[in-house]
């Protein structure tokens, strides 16, 4: 197969395979703290298992010996499932994605400020755009009750989160980081240990809780494999079908509305990412 159609392919699989990770959120019922702290177990647990059987321990070793930027990347990684799950639960599932679609406009900012990565004129005019659709899904907050700027506000700290532990790994760039993923995610996990109850809700909850590490472990994997294939302008689009599919996926499994200042904002930010990366990809395409 094509090296290009097989990174298109397992992006896409990645993409579609977290999109039901905020009705997960949505549907178990537990305490926060305690989805996140299944979440974390579940797919860290199926992720290094994957790692021993393919890898082996070598791999994981390779990861942790990259020095401070596989540090810093396994500790952002940690905080990003349970800030996901506390963001979700505080807000709307679609001022969430919107938010969380505005990360390669963070990530660029990052890349300028610790690479010393030129911001094109094109990426600054969609940071633009992008921040006055981000100021829409805030101003909205206070219309739908089902979204809060505590819960955006996590949402946006999640997202610089993962944005940085993917500029730390820039310096790395001849090491795989997926051994990396489930010493941060157990991590993470072992530490709300002494916070919650855990044991309770996995009477009831458990088929959901698997389903939901599941889910996480393969859409995780997929999404650090695939992009190796592809142009970062190629996976930005491919990741913006989370952005869609997720709060359409809640609003049809639930009925959850998203409000209409909220899809007015996703529509700027989606907008004007769409736009940016197409014209990313077709000037790669011509100087090609």
């Amino acid at each position: 197969m094509d090296m290009h159609l097989k990174g298109i392919l397992i992006t896409a699989l990645g993409v579609l395979f977290v999109v039901p990770d905020s009705l997960f959120v949505r549907v178990i019922e537990a305490d926060p703290l305690v989805i996140a702290y299944w979440r974390g177990l579940t797919a860290g647990l199926l992720i290094l298992v994957g790692v021993l059987i393919f890898q082996g321990p070598s791999a994981i070793r390779a990861s942790l010996g990259t020095g401070w930027p596989g540090l810093v990347y396994v500790l952002l990684i940690g905080t990003t499932a349970p800030g996901f799950v506390m963001a979700v639960t505080l807000t709307s599932v679609a001022n969430v994605v919107f938010i969380f679609a505005s990360m390669p406009v963070i990530s660029a900012i990052l890349g300028w400020v610790f690479l010393r990565e030129p911001i094109s004129r094109r990426m600054i005019v969609t940071m633009l755009v992008v921040m006055a659709g981000l100021g829409l899904i805030a101003y909205g907050s206070q219309e739908n009750e089902l979204a809060s700027w505590r819960g955006d506000v996590i949402a946006l700290g999640v997202a610089f989160a993962y944005s940085a532990a993917l500029t730390a790994v820039r310096k790395v760039k001849n090491v795989s980081m997926i051994p990396a993923i489930p010493v941060g995610y157990i991590g993470a996990a072992i530490i709300l240990t002494p916070f919650v109850d855990m044991l309770p809700p996995l009477a009831t909850e458990w088929p959901l809780f698997v389903a939901h590490g599941l889910f996480i472990a393969v859409a995780t994997c997929f999404l650090t494999l695939g992009p190796r294939y592809i142009s970062s302008a190629e996976v930005a689009l491919l990741i913006l079908l989370e952005s869609v599919l997720a709060p359409l996926l809640v609003w049809a499994a639930i009925g959850e509305d998203p409000g209409r200042w909220a899809l007015a904002g996703g529509a700027v930010v989606i907008g004007a990412l769409l736009v940016s990366n197409l014209v990313a990809l077709r000037r790669r395409r011509a100087a090609a």
